[in-house]
């Protein structure tokens, strides 16, 4: 093979069609755009979605889903996810340096789920109600 001889697949270079040529092309005259109107105009195309005047499909349907801004900096931790950790007082700082919350996050939640099996002690954490029932059970406590 040689780059000299080298052709296209069959059907796959159409020719264009050349319009404006006299009646026995049938593309002369008003070359295959009818008479008046829009279409038959220069430049004379809607936008996508246009349906007329009628309300657009895009506008009919009601917008659903969200996803909000501020999800990145919240994290959920289980009371299950706290017995691995090997300190008894668990902050922010801890839970970063053991990788289960990442650097940016800026509100944590322990959540009652999982079990507990020893006493902590919780700093500068939300904890929801049950979760914090699990934690004073055991002897530990929830500070502010």
């Amino acid at each position: 093979m040689f780059l000299n001889t080298i052709r296209p697949a069959d059907g796959a270079r159409k020719k264009s069609k050349r319009v404006g040529r006299g009646i026995g092309s049938t593309l002369g005259k008003t070359c295959g755009r009818g008479h008046k109107g829009q279409k038959a105009r220069s430049g004379g195309f809607h936008k996508v979605g246009f349906e007329g005047g009628q309300m657009p499909l895009q506008r009919r349907l009601p917008k659903i889903g969200f996803v909000s801004a501020k999800k990145k900096f919240y994290e959920q931790i289980t009371l299950g996810q706290l017995n691995a950790l090997d300190s008894e007082k668990i902050d922010k700082a801890i839970l970063i340096a053991n990788k289960l919350v990442s650097k940016r996050t800026k509100y944590i939640k322990v959540i009652k789920s999982g079990s507990l099996v020893k006493q902590i002690v919780l700093t500068g954490l939300n904890v929801t109600s049950g979760a914090k029932l699990e934690i004073e059970r055991l002897g530990g406590s929830v500070e502010a």
